[in-house]
């Protein structure tokens, strides 16, 4: 009797290989899944430092300050609501893994968030530059002009934090290295600065 019990003894723990094999495949399934997760964890923190840290060496007018209140407000409130419904719209026409319309949308809500949360450490970090300068020296909010070696023609900026900063109706950043080479100087100072052409010599024509 024993001898015929044996094979089924055998049979009865055949599916412990499978099993113990299975179970490997899972655990390495879940701690690479963790893994990833920390990974991503990780990486919002650092991006949220850095963001941080940028906001924490803005500068920045009151006007521009107030736009960004403003801003940070329409996104919140408006654009959020507009973003809501056209998920909602894009999940009423069905199958959402080949509807473009519905992954436009989280594109633009993702890309929204980012930005509320931008304008959110900026508005905590971001120092207001008042206008407490001196006029005969090159600061933030300074129209200066300027005009480079060898030519006759003037070049007018407004010293801005990078923030603000717009080339095409010259808003200059005090952190570009035109702009760092204008912070302190005065009419009539000669200053050089590195260029992708070269260096390139200016001089002050006007402080305002």
């Amino acid at each position: 009797m024993s001898a015929g019990l044996q094979p089924q003894r055998r049979d009865e723990y055949s599916f412990l290989p499978t099993l113990v094999s299975n179970t490997c495949i899972g655990m390495r399934l879940l701690l690479g899944s963790l893994g990833r997760k920390v990974a991503l964890w990780r990486g919002s923190r650092t991006m949220r430092s850095t963001v941080m840290t940028d906001a924490q060496n803005t500068v920045v007018s009151q006007e521009k300050f107030d736009e960004m209140i403003k801003e940070l407000e329409h996104l919140k409130t408006v654009r959020r609501t507009e973003i809501a419904k056209n998920l909602e719209y894009a999940r009423s026409l069905g199958d959402l893994s080949e509807n473009a319309e519905y992954q436009e949308a989280r594109d633009l809500q993702a890309a929204t968030e980012e930005r509320i949360k931008k304008l959110e450490e900026l508005v905590k970090y971001t120092k207001i530059v008042t206008d407490g300068k001196k006029k005969s020296e090159v600061s933030f909010n300074s129209k200066v002009s300027i005009k480079r070696e060898g030519s006759d023609e003037v070049h007018e900026y407004t010293i801005v934090g990078s923030e603000e900063a717009d080339m095409r109706v010259k808003k200059l950043s005090h952190v570009s290295p035109l702009g760092a080479a204008l912070m302190g100087k005065k009419k009539g100072d000669t200053f050089t600065f590195e260029t992708p052409a070269g260096k390139q010599t200016y001089t002050v024509e006007k402080v305002a």
